[in-house]
């Protein structure tokens, strides 16, 4: 199983903060974490174990992942999106979010949704 695991700046900390209150689900054997460059290395710094980074969210980090929607090679996505604040690659995350829609992945973008998708990877 794959999941994207992704945050804008003002969300990775509570995003890394979810991710460590379930550590034994995300470090579990056969469970693999593509994330975006920034997130990426702060999950791996708070001991997040199968963490492969794409690029950045801006240099083309969300593109990746949905292109790896599309080939489908991720099960899942959490976005841990920041409403309030504008995005200069706000088409690149519009892209991402249709992407998943199409093709019927899976897409938390906030705790209360991504707790719901965890619980469901989880009992799978």
């Amino acid at each position: 199983m794959r999941l994207g695991l992704i945050s804008h700046d003002n969300k990775k900390a509570e995003l890394v903060s979810f991710v460590l209150k379930r550590l034994e689900f995300f470090n579990k054997e056969g469970l693999e974490i593509v994330s975006t460059g920034t997130t990426g290395n702060m999950l791996k710094s708070a001991g997040v174990v199968n963490v492969r980074c794409v690029a950045s969210g801006p240099l083309g980090g969300d593109s990746q992942i949905a292109s790896m929607v599309v080939a489908n090679e991720i099960d899942g996505v959490i976005f841990f999106i920041d409403p309030l604040s504008s995005h200069p690659h706000a088409t690149d995350i519009n892209m991402l979010l249709r992407i998943c829609n199409v093709h019927n992945v899976p897409l938390a973008t906030n705790y209360k949704t991504a707790h719901i998708l965890v619980k469901y990877f989880k009992n799978k």
